[in-house]
C-alpha cells in the first residue's frame, strides 16, 4: 500500500495519473497548503522541504517502509517499482528523464511565476507580468516543437507526460492561447481523454479553491507562514 500525501495542484496531478495509471492501491491524505498542513511536524518528517505530494510505501525496494518527497523523484520511483512508463533502453531511458527535468526545473517553476505575478501577487507588477507570460509562450514553443510528428512528449507515453501535462490545463492563466501551440493542444487532449487520467483529476476535487485566497492561506502560501523558520 503506497500512503500519497496530495492535494488537487499540478504537482499533485502528477502522481495521481501514475498510481491510476499502473492500478497500484493507494491511500489519500490530504495536505491543505492553505490551512498550512505541509508545516505539520509529522509531515516535515517525510517531505523536508514542506511541499506535497510525498509517499510513503510500505512495500519498499528492501521490503521495508520508504518515504519520498519531490513529484519528479516519486514518478521515477514508481517506474522502476513497477517498470512502467519508462523505457528500457539507456537511450529511451534519458529521453523521458531529460524531459522530466524539463517540467521540474523550468516548465513547472516559470508557469508558477507566472501564475503567482499574473493572478495572486498583491501588487500588479508589468516587468513580472510581461517577463513571466512570455517565458510561459516560449515554453509552450519548446513543448510544442518536440511533439511535432508524435503522439506523445517521447513518443510513447511515459513519466514525462504525466509530469507536463497537468501544468498546460491552466494555460489561461498563464496568457496562453493553444491555439498558437496546436501540437500541445492535440497532446492536451489526447492525455486529458485517457481514462486514467480522468481518475486521477477526479482526486480530492472538491477540495479545490473556487475563490479568493483567504489571509490564512495567503500567509501560509506567500508570506510569513511559508517563510517562517522551523
Amino acid at each position: 500500500m503506497i500512503d500519497l500525501f496530495t492535494w488537487p495542484t499540478p504537482n499533485g496531478h502528477k502522481i495521481h495519473i501514475m498510481l491510476e495509471e499502473c492500478k497500484l492501491p493507494y491511500a489519500v491524505h490530504p495536505i491543505d497548503i492553505g490551512a498550512g498542513d505541509q508545516f505539520q511536524p509529522e509531515f516535515l518528517r517525510i517531505s523536508p522541504n514542506n511541499k506535497m505530494p510525498a509517499i510513503i510505501d510500505s512495500d519498499g525496494p528492501d521490503g521495508k517502509p520508504i518515504s519520498i518527497f519531490e513529484s519528479g523523484a516519486i514518478l521515477i520511483y514508481l517506474a522502476s517499482k513497477t517498470g512502467r512508463f519508462m523505457p528500457a533502453s539507456t537511450r529511451g531511458k534519458y529521453e523521458v528523464l531529460q524531459w522530466l527535468m524539463w517540467q521540474m526545473g523550468g516548465f513547472g517553476p516559470m508557469l508558477g511565476q507566472a501564475h503567482h505575478f499574473l493572478m495572486y501577487a498583491p501588487e500588479k507588477i508589468p516587468y513580472a507580468m510581461d517577463r513571466y507570460a512570455k517565458e510561459a509562450n516560449r515554453l509552450y514553443g519548446v513543448l510544442d516543437r518536440q511533439l511535432q510528428g508524435k503522439d506523445y512528449v517521447c513518443g510513447r507515453y511515459s513519466i514525462a507526460d504525466m509530469a507536463i501535462w497537468p501544468w498546460t490545463r491552466s494555460h489561461k492563466n498563464q496568457q496562453v492561447g493553444l491555439t498558437d501551440y496546436p501540437n500541445v493542444a492535440a497532446w492536451s487532449e489526447r492525455m486529458a481523454a485517457r481514462p486514467a487520467v480522468k481518475r486521477a483529476i477526479e482526486v480530492l476535487a472538491d477540495r479545490r479553491r473556487t475563490g479568493p485566497h483567504t489571509p490564512e492561506a495567503w500567509k501560509n502560501l506567500f508570506g510569513a507562514g511559508q517563510f517562517k523558520k522551523r
